[in-house]
């Protein structure tokens, strides 16, 4: 039985189809992937965070934009939608494409945990402008920050308790983890 080959595509090529679609696709070395709609849960906490953000960074030269905003990483060609992306100062476009987040937030699912937590975050590490990347579970409290040291380094705080505040420095922002996980209910073997 003969395998299909998939056709390669440049970059142009999925910017023109993205243009079009009617759902949302992330693209890397030539190749395009589907991305599936997000859980009750996901997208509580991507509302919750978005909000808890914008209303901190009211009259601020940061603005917070939700997962509809394609972030490319310049460097290695990925092109993303990230839940939560932050940007300070002037944001840099190409064809509705965001090359200069300052801090990006990704809502775990059971299904994308290891890539986002892996290889996506190795893709993100090499954005220059990026200072902070924020993962957060949505099946038990649990909020990840990743900071960029001055030697380019990557310093790794976790907040695990309903009680914790998550400190953002690259934004100056706080993010209280008892609002964030309000309206999460946990099942009981979960929590």
């Amino acid at each position: 039985m003969a395998s299909q080959s998939v056709p390669y595509l440049t970059p142009d090529d999925y910017l023109a189809i993205e243009e079009k679609a009617e759902f949302k696709s992330e693209y890397h070395k030539g190749e395009m992937f589907a991305m599936s709609g997000a859980s009750w849960h996901h997208n509580l906490l991507t509302s919750e965070i978005l909000f808890l953000l914008k209303q901190q960074l009211r009259g601020d030269s940061c603005a917070a934009v939700a997962s509809d905003m394609r972030v490319r990483v310049s460097t290695t060609g990925l092109y993303t939608y990230p839940d939560v992306v932050i940007v300070c100062g002037k944001p840099q476009l190409e064809r509705d494409t965001l090359l200069n987040p300052t801090l990006i937030v990704e809502v775990l699912s059971p299904s994308t945990e290891g890539y986002d937590r892996g290889r996506k975050f190795d893709h993100y590490q090499r954005i220059e402008s990026l200072a902070e990347f924020v993962t957060v579970a949505q099946e038990h409290v649990q909020v990840l920050v990743h900071t960029r040291q001055s030697d380019g380094r990557w310093l790794i705080s976790s907040a695990t308790s309903l009680e914790a505040n998550v400190e953002l420095a690259s934004i100056g922002c706080t993010i209280p983890l008892g609002k964030l996980y309000q309206q999460v209910h946990f099942d009981d073997e979960l929590s």
